[in-house]
């Protein structure tokens, strides 16, 4: 069944979609088809799969785009696809701004709100990793009015299967950081001394302001997991063995003020706090239970100061640290207790199997001007 454009398309468009969790979606008039779930695009048969589906999607709803739209990331196969496919380009769409139009796209909200992006990864328009981004949005274009403190991700991708990775990146904003020697002592050592030369070095470690890789370090400085079997399993696991919400002690999570154009919240003293309560013998339940409340708290705070500060009374929320039910429902309970309407994914989930929805929203909107 096709899923509604807030606003009707006068020529056919393909949404070619995100590299990671690919779907792909063809819109016209007033409807868009989205995929089933293609997947990673990292080898030939995947390509040779989407290639396959997007024939049987043309024959099947009888349309033939005109326009492409895709991510605005140039290494993606996404992005190879849209340049190879032979149809007119449109200007390409931001990883978060598609998240937040794929929600905004559902419920058929086409001015402005506050979109609370959070993720593991999307390319930033300044060409670093983002990932936990507050924007003023609208169908055609957004603003970036706060996000998470950069931090040096070693590896690159490699930190989304090695949490302790992330942490050693984390760490290395704080000097030494050395609250974060104990739960790296498990990381093995000759691999960790040449991450840590990494970070030094700045090699192969990219700026990264992800949700989803602090969710990963926070599983590592309290012992939780410091290698992961597929991306993911540390955030999952930390939410899974959270204590009730309950009374879970809200930590340092501070906002930074002076550091440019943008709000940066410094995810620097959460861990910390984590480290020291671990050391004083708190169990690994309330540690995930604190994480929690605390990362809730901080990004409500802001998001309420942000609208008030805008004049906006409607917040957006996408992305794949929103399948985190107890983060989803905390945010949302926060900002409704604010007064504020609060919109979550409908139908297709918040994650990237909604990008390419996005994609066409955006462009929908675009081609009406």
């Amino acid at each position: 069944m096709p899923l509604r454009l807030p606003m009707p398309l006068r020529d056919p468009v393909l949404a070619v979609g995100p590299h990671l969790k690919n779907t792909f979606t063809l819109a016209h008039g007033d409807d868009a088809y989205v995929s089933q779930h293609i997947g990673d695009l990292e080898n030939l048969e995947t390509l040779e799969h989407f290639r396959e589906s997007l024939s049987r999607f043309r024959a099947l709803f009888r349309i033939e785009p005109r326009w492409v739209v895709r991510d605005l990331h140039p290494g993606y196969l996404s992005t190879r696809i849209a340049a190879e496919s032979g149809l007119t380009e449109l200007e390409p769409v931001q990883h978060h701004h598609a998240h937040i139009a794929a929600v905004m796209g559902e419920h058929g909200v086409t001015d402005r709100v506050l979109g609370l992006a959070f993720d593991g990864t999307g390319y930033g328009v300044d060409g670093h990793v983002w990932g936990c981004e507050l924007l003023e949005a609208d169908l055609r274009e957004f603003r970036r009015l706060a996000h998470l403190r950069y931090a040096p991700l070693p590896g690159g991708d490699l930190a989304a299967r090695s949490p302790w990775r992330a942490l050693v990146g984390y760490a290395s904003l704080d000097g030494e950081g050395t609250w974060a020697d104990a739960a790296l002592a498990a990381a093995p050592g000759a691999e960790l001394a040449l991450v840590r030369q990494q970070v030094g070095r700045n090699v192969n470690s990219p700026l990264a302001s992800s949700l989803g890789r602090l969710f990963d370090a926070a599983a590592a400085v309290i012992g939780l997991r410091g290698e992961s079997a597929y991306e993911g399993q540390a955030a999952m696991e930390l939410e899974a063995v959270a204590a009730p919400p309950g009374d879970a002690d809200v930590l340092p999570f501070p906002v930074l003020r002076d550091r440019g154009p943008c709000v940066e919240l410094d995810p620097v003293p959460l861990l910390a706090a984590l480290a020291f309560a671990k050391d004083r013998g708190m169990p690994t339940e309330e540690l995930a239970a604190s994480f929690h409340a605390t990362v809730a708290a901080a990004a409500s705070d802001l998001a309420i100061e942000l609208c008030e500060t805008r004049g906006l009374r409607r917040v957006a929320l996408g992305g794949g640290c929103f399948q985190n039910a107890r983060l989803l429902k905390s945010i949302a309970g926060q900002l409704e207790e604010a007064g504020l309407e609060v919109l979550t994914p409908i139908a297709l989930g918040p994650n990237d199997g909604a990008i390419s929805y996005g994609q066409a929203v955006v462009a929908a909107a675009r081609l009406s001007d």
